[in-house]
């Protein structure tokens, strides 16, 4: 009885530490052209590997303040990014999503906020934005 009340015990504690990932991949496009709003709030390496992640799948990457969107930028991106504190820095939560003609037309959300006492929330955010980026844009 003992045995049974502390497995239900842990599994009350950790059944809401969870780590969710959602992907809407953005559908094929004729032009490669995106503009990524630029979010200063946002550590500058997340704009950076963001960036890069696109370039390296063949898109040319114009990056514009949120006032200044230019009227030739058919599809454009904004993104959200927060680090957390547990023993380490880590990125908890990440959000991309991607525009065409101001309609939304794809989404990435990786978000480790509920993710207690589980050790893979400590992700290296780099490898993380390029998974996103991958999924986004197959």
């Amino acid at each position: 009885m003992k045995r049974l009340l502390a497995v239900a015990g842990v599994m009350t504690l950790f059944s809401g530490c969870a780590i969710t990932q959602n992907v809407t991949p953005v559908p094929l496009a004729s032009s490669k052209a995106i503009c990524i709003v630029e979010n200063p709030p946002v550590r500058a390496g997340f704009l950076t590997e963001y960036r890069s992640a696109l370039e390296k799948k063949g898109h040319t990457v114009t990056v514009v303040q949120k006032d200044a969107v230019a009227a030739d930028c058919a599809m454009t991106s904004t993104y959200l990014a927060r680090w957390s504190w547990d023993l380490a820095l880590y990125m908890s939560y990440a959000e991309i999503k991607v525009f065409r003609d101001q309609q939304e037309v794809g989404s990435a959300l990786y978000d480790s906020r509920s993710g207690g006492g589980r050790m893979d929330k400590f992700i290296q955010a780099d490898t993380k934005i390029k998974e996103l980026v991958a999924q986004l844009f197959p």
